[in-house]
């Protein structure tokens, strides 16, 4: 799908600025707003931005000590996901978006999560990439080592780009190659700080509320059948807390689909946001008048 061109900003809240990736209407109050997880940045929603910019404007960021965000020291910035959620919902609000159709990818998701919960009107549609608040989900070996103290910062101290790219190597080199650019000392301390400061049994907690607050949410569910992280089985529990999910399972995908098989991923989220961007757009009149 030929998509619009991309254009770059940059903005800044409360002393962090973040860079950010946009395509369509500028102006526009409606927006599909794409957030990585970790680590991740804007960068790797690139080609969705500019389809979904064909229909809607189209928006992906930076969060708070990821990409080429500001990083600042967990001594001056909270890196767990209330705080970081609550930061995307001000830079929506700076950005001027009323209504957000919201994709997460990974912590991306947690964030959205949150972003959706701080300003529950302003959601027009919500979609997970191997993330979601999903009952039994375990920390893999990985985070395991992340929320061990000296041994999370020994092991963040020795990576190297070889190790780093092994692990990761059924991604594409050139985002691999943005991954490891941006895989800096203080983007490794965030990465710690928001591990150790994530609770699984506090989210899993939470669901029966946030179920209730997406009752009547689109919702969509796209997750890589060979997640190495996040076990595949997981992704219909997706539905426990968005009741009215639709999950598509990707074959030949691990953790991160939308790089892996971005053509399988494109097919079944660019139609659903198309969808969803002009149902809420329909909506906008009435929505309007209840307001007044």
């Amino acid at each position: 799908m030929a998509g619009m061109e991309l254009r770059t900003g940059s903005l800044t809240i409360d002393d962090i600025n973040s860079p950010y990736l946009e395509a369509g209407p500028p102006d526009a109050d409606e927006a599909v707003v794409f957030v990585h997880g970790s680590p991740g940045c804007a960068q790797e929603f690139s080609r969705f931005v500019e389809e979904a910019g064909t229909f809607t404007r189209a928006i992906a960021l930076d969060m708070p000590g990821f990409g080429q965000a500001d990083k600042p020291s967990p001594k001056h910035f909270i890196y767990d996901v209330p705080n970081i959620g609550v930061h995307l919902a001000k830079q929506l609000e700076a950005l001027n978006i009323h209504r957000a159709h919201l994709v997460g990818h990974d912590f991306g998701g947690a964030f959205i999560s949150i972003a959706a919960t701080y300003n529950p009107q302003s959601v027009g549609s919500i979609t997970m990439i191997n993330s979601g608040l999903m009952r039994g989900m375990r920390w893999h070996r990985l985070a395991r080592l992340y929320r061990t103290p000296i041994a999370g910062e020994a092991f963040m101290a020795i990576a190297n780009e070889a190790g780093f790219k092994r692990t990761l190597k059924d991604l594409p080199a050139d985002d691999l190659d943005v991954m490891w650019r941006n895989f800096d000392r203080p983007t490794r301390r965030a990465i710690l700080a928001l591990y150790r400061a994530t609770d699984m049994e506090a989210q899993a907690a939470n669901l029966p509320q946030f179920r209730l607050l997406t009752a009547n949410w689109p919702a969509l569910v796209i997750f890589g059948v060979d997640d190495p992280y996040l076990p595949a089985k997981f992704a219909e529990r997706n539905k426990e807390s968005l009741p009215n999910a639709t999950v598509h399972l990707i074959e030949g995908a691990g953790h991160w689909p939308h790089l892996e098989k971005p053509d399988a991923v494109s097919a079944k989220l660019i139609p659903f946001l198309r969808e969803a961007a002009s149902s809420t757009s329909a909506q906008q009149p009435e929505l309007s008048r209840q307001a007044h």
